[in-house]
């Protein structure tokens, strides 16, 4: 097979999970066009090294482990403290969230609720909030997320509880108040 082949085989392989990419990436990096950056360059890494890939396990994690290995080089290398709090949204609060039915106060509220829990979870530490990303916004599953993140499954396991529990905790202390 020719590099024509394989790009194109590449493509075919990478772009139905280029959002899970760049979802991850904005969740480690915090930041939009940080992760742009980031899954761009995750992007060229895949294709130098698709010649690795064997088919034999899940395309889409093992581009969220290049993904995620990406991140972190880049975050050592921009950012070798930990990053500042993730960036106000820019996009439209209500945009993508009102449901044909909704009247304009459900879909406020909604839209509340939704960027209370961004925020929450980009508050979580990073290997809390890294699992919690994996599992509920990109359902992978536990086998998975352990392949993209390089822990056991028992971590995976144990993080993941740890994670909701803080985000339990950090709702209930924000609706108290």
């Amino acid at each position: 097979m020719g590099p024509d082949t394989d790009t194109a085989r590449f493509a075919e392989m990478a772009m139905p999970h280029f959002d899970a990419a760049y979802n991850l990436a904005r969740w480690l990096t915090r930041d939009p066009a940080d992760a742009s950056d980031v899954v761009q360059e995750a992007m060229l890494r895949a294709l130098r090294f698709f010649g690795s890939f064997r088919g034999g396990g899940s395309a889409k994690s093992w581009l969220l482990a290049i993904v995620r290995n990406t991140a972190i080089d880049w975050m050592r290398a921009n950012r070798p403290s930990q990053i500042a709090p993730p960036p106000a949204d820019d996009g439209d609060p209500l945009e993508n969230i009102a449901d044909q039915g909704d009247d304009p106060e459900a879909a406020l509220i909604r839209a509340s609720n939704r960027q209370q829990l961004d925020r929450l979870i980009a508050d979580l530490p990073p290997e809390f909030r890294e699992c919690l990303v994996l599992r509920e916004l990109e359902e992978l599953s536990y086998k998975e997320i352990a392949a993209v993140t390089g822990v056991p499954l028992g971590t995976v396991m144990s993080r993941l509880s740890r994670a909701r529990l803080l985000l339990q905790r950090a709702l209930v202390r924000e609706n108290a108040q």
